[in-house]
């Protein structure tokens, strides 16, 4: 069960999304029986339900909504051996309550309100099985019921590599204080370079950190470009000097650095969350401790070769990868449940 508010695979913002579609397709390559319970227009090689012809996103974060989603597959849970949830609180709640395995996929952090959350809810459902997507990521709540680790992968066919470096540095993330594009353009005026800035700015808190700390910066060197196209990411991280990932936060897992690493850009990211579980440092890309240290290593990621970048994802966040980790965290559920 997909998250409701994009199509699946999504068509600009959506990393879930990104993942469902390739857990689904997967799941069907290795011979398997999979209903996805997604909006009308995404596009699967599993069976589609959907209630929603068109994914709602204008109505994102509304209860109403998603509510009506989770019910469309729970309704329909004796047809299955296994319900893989990757909706968020709403769905972990209403799925365990029923007779047929559930397994949840934990996609955000831990930390915080969310995990005291987690901690109440699961305290309800003697049956409940997470699945997280780092190990980083169950650290604020290592006693949570937890199955598996299933890390994110990557389709790399739609990652084409062809390196080609050009001179500008590259930020894409959401618009929130949290991935921090306002200390990405800090760092870029800092080393003179031109910076592009690419991601989602549709709610009003985005809106409003766009216009506070983002906006008035721009200029013909510091570009934002929108929330880009698939194929227009992948030509913007072929041909970018370096991605920055300077958040401040527990990032669970960070897709950007992987797709980064797969189209052979460097990435530069701080130490937080997940990063030091996805990038090698001085390897596959460089890790620094504090975001104002992301200029000074500017030449380390430069001596990045991207035929190794792209070697890391192939071994560590290939789909089938994925798709066996996910098989056994289904089995590992079945178990508990019984």
């Amino acid at each position: 069960m997909s998250p409701v508010w994009f199509p699946v695979p999504p068509a600009g913002y959506g990393g879930i999304e990104w993942i469902v579609a390739l857990l689904a397709d997967g799941l069907v390559d290795a011979g398997h029986d999979v209903t996805l319970f997604a909006s009308g227009d995404s596009h699967t090689k599993a069976r589609l339900d959907a209630v929603y012809p068109v994914a709602p996103s204008e109505r994102i974060g509304h209860t109403y909504w998603e509510l009506r989603h989770a019910i469309n597959c729970l309704g329909r849970a004796g047809d299955f051996d296994v319900i893989s949830d990757h909706t968020g609180m709403l769905g972990l709640t209403l799925g365990s309550m029923g007779p047929t395995p559930l397994a949840h996929t934990v996609h955000g952090p831990l930390s915080g309100e969310p995990g005291v959350m987690y901690r109440q809810i699961v305290a309800m459902l003697p049956h409940a099985a997470l699945i997280a997507v780092s190990d980083d990521q169950r650290e604020p709540q290592p006693d949570l019921p937890w199955v598996a680790t299933c890390r994110n992968a990557l389709d790399l066919s739609v990652y084409p590599f062809r390196p080609e470096r050009g001179d500008y540095l590259l930020f894409l993330g959401r618009m929130t204080a949290d991935k921090g594009a306002h200390r990405a353009i800090a760092v870029a005026i800092e080393c003179g370079l031109p910076l592009k800035l690419a991601g989602k700015c549709r709610e009003p808190l985005e809106q409003q950190y766009f216009d506070d700390l983002v906006r008035p910066h721009l200029s013909d060197r510091i570009e934002y470009v929108g929330e880009v196209t698939h194929g227009e990411k992948v030509e913007l991280l072929q041909h970018a000097r370096a991605t920055l990932f300077p958040i401040e936060w527990d990032e669970p897992f960070g897709l950007v650095m992987i797709e980064s690493m797969a189209c052979g850009a460097p990435v530069i990211a701080t130490r937080f969350g997940a990063v030091p579980e996805v990038i090698e440092d001085g390897v596959t890309g460089v890790i620094v401790d504090r975001w104002q240290e992301m200029g000074a290593a500017l030449e380390q990621a430069d001596a990045i070769d991207p035929q190794v970048q792209r070697r890391a994802v192939e071994e560590r966040f290939s789909p089938q990868r994925m798709v066996a980790d996910y098989l056994a965290a289904y089995e590992a559920t079945i178990e508990r449940w019984a």
